[in-house]
């Protein structure tokens, strides 16, 4: 499937702006073949079980986007969600009444954070304790590196994170 005009020209406008302003705690870059594909990172907030995890998965945007919501999957265990099902919440192509052409990948990916910090159960999620989501967010850098769509997404992360420290915007941390 390929992207439409309106759906490659709003998907290359918001690389550029998440690019010179990335969210809290959020990351996403386009797959260079397709634009319709998006890997996120998503980094687990301090003071949450998630705290130090890093969080990778996919945004699967059809072609009539942004009238269209995404499918969205995670890859990395996190406690949360199962990894590499889609998941249901109200940006997602799960919800397709309830989706605003307005939202965008930052829009969609900073409330897939909050709902992965909720305990809100759905389709794709799971139920697990505070220790072994912590337990999962120690395990995901290795876990990460060990796939190859992790690496071959995210190059220069795969080597750089492990040393980054977050200060002051933990968007940097990317």
């Amino acid at each position: 499937m390929s992207a439409s005009k309106p759906a490659q020209k709003r998907l290359t406008k918001e690389f550029v702006a998440m690019q010179r302003e990335p969210p809290p705690f959020v990351w996403a870059v386009p797959d260079e073949k397709n634009i319709l594909t998006w890997n996120y990172l998503l980094r687990g907030p301090p003071d949450t079980p998630f705290a130090g995890g890093e969080y990778h998965g996919v945004l699967l945007f059809p072609s009539e986007y942004p009238f269209k919501p995404p499918g969205i999957k995670m890859f990395t265990p996190s406690g949360r969600f199962q990894p590499d099902k889609k998941i249901c919440f109200s940006m997602s192509d799960f919800h397709p009444g309830s989706w605003n052409p307005a939202w965008s990948v930052a829009t969609i990916l900073t409330g897939l954070l909050s709902f992965m910090l909720s305990d809100e159960m759905t389709t794709g999620s799971v139920t697990s304790s505070d220790p072994h989501k912590r337990a999962f967010a120690a395990r995901s850098h290795s876990w990460n590196l060990s796939q190859s769509r992790f690496r071959e997404a995210f190059p220069d992360v795969s080597e750089i994170l492990p040393l980054l420290v977050i200060r002051t915007h933990p968007a940097h941390a990317f």
